[in-house]
C-alpha cells in the first residue's frame, strides 16, 4: 500500500515536472485562453503584493512555486533579507536564474528547483512564504505540513488560490483541459478547514463573482469602470456565508503554525 503510494506520488510529481516545463518554455497558448480572465484579475494581485511589501523588511522568504519568479524580483529589491525562489520545473529556475543576472540584483536573491512538498529548509528557520496559484497543484496536506515545519513560530505565509465550487467556472475549466495540468485541484471547503489543522490563524479574503462578467468587455470603454463597480458589489456579496465559496479566488494568510 506505502509503495503503491509513493509511486503514485512520484508518477504525480513528474506530470506536474513535465506539464510546467512546457508552459515555461511557451505559454502563448494558455496565455490566448486564459488572458481576459487575468485582466479581471489585478485587484486580488494588487492587494497580495500590498501585503508582501507591508511583511518583508528585514525577512528570509520564500516564493513557493516561483515559476519565472514574478515575485521574487520584486521582493529581493526591496528591504527583505534573503528570497529564495523554489519550483519543480528546471526551466523555470534556468529562465530566473539568468533574469536575476541579467538584473544584477545582488547576493539576496537565489533560486532552486525543489518539490514543494517536501521543502529541503531548516526548520523554523524562514520567516514568509508566499505563493500564487501552486498550492492546488499539490498534495494539499503534505504542503501544508511541510510549510509549518520550515516557518518560525511568528512566521507567515500568503497565497492566492483558486476555489472549486463554482459551476460555471468548473465548467470553463472542463472545456480547456489542455491549458491545466492534470492534477490540478482548485481548492475545496473541505482544504480550507485542513489548513486550519496546521495553523491557528487563518484569514480568507474572497474574489470574482459578479466581477467575472467583465471578462465580456474587456477590449471596451469603460471596462475598469464596470469592473470595478462589480468588484464592490462582489465584496457585498460575500458579507454572505453561503456565496463565499463561489469566488473564482482567495487571498490566504496564515500565521502560526502548529509544530509537530
Amino acid at each position: 500500500m506505502l509503495e503503491h503510494q509513493m509511486e503514485t506520488d512520484i508518477s504525480r510529481i513528474e506530470r506536474e515536472k513535465k506539464f510546467h516545463d512546457q508552459r515555461f518554455a511557451d505559454d502563448s497558448k494558455r496565455s490566448k485562453k486564459v488572458g481576459k480572465f487575468y485582466r479581471v484579475a489585478q485587484s486580488i494581485k494588487k492587494e497580495y503584493v500590498k501585503l508582501l511589501m507591508k511583511n518583508c523588511e528585514g525577512l528570509t522568504i520564500i516564493e513557493y512555486g516561483c515559476g519565472t519568479g514574478s515575485y521574487a524580483f520584486v521582493l529581493a529589491k526591496s528591504q527583505s533579507k534573503k528570497v529564495i525562489g523554489i519550483d519543480i520545473s528546471p526551466v523555470a529556475i534556468e529562465v530566473a536564474k539568468v533574469q536575476a543576472l541579467n538584473e544584477q540584483i545582488g547576493e539576496n536573491i537565489s533560486f532552486e528547483v525543489m518539490n514543494a512538498e517536501e521543502l529541503t529548509f531548516n526548520s523554523s528557520s524562514i520567516d514568509l512564504i508566499c505563493g500564487s496559484g501552486i498550492l492546488h497543484h499539490l498534495d494539499l496536506e503534505k504542503a501544508i505540513k511541510s510549510i509549518a515545519n520550515v516557518l518560525q513560530p511568528e512566521g507567515k505565509a500568503i497565497f492566492i488560490e483558486p476555489l472549486g465550487h463554482n459551476i460555471l467556472i468548473n465548467l470553463f475549466r472542463s472545456l480547456t483541459p489542455s491549458i491545466r495540468s492534470e492534477d490540478e485541484h482548485p481548492l475545496l471547503e473541505s482544504d480550507l478547514k485542513l489548513i486550519k489543522q496546521y495553523f491557528k490563524n487563518i484569514e480568507i479574503k474572497y474574489f470574482y463573482l459578479t466581477s467575472l462578467l467583465a471578462v465580456l468587455i474587456v477590449d471596451f470603454p469603460g471596462f475598469r469602470v464596470i469592473l470595478s463597480i462589480l468588484e464592490f458589489l462582489d465584496q457585498l456579496l460575500f458579507k454572505l456565508p453561503f456565496l463565499r465559496n463561489q469566488a473564482w479566488q482567495v487571498l490566504i494568510q496564515i500565521s502560526e503554525p502548529v509544530k509537530e
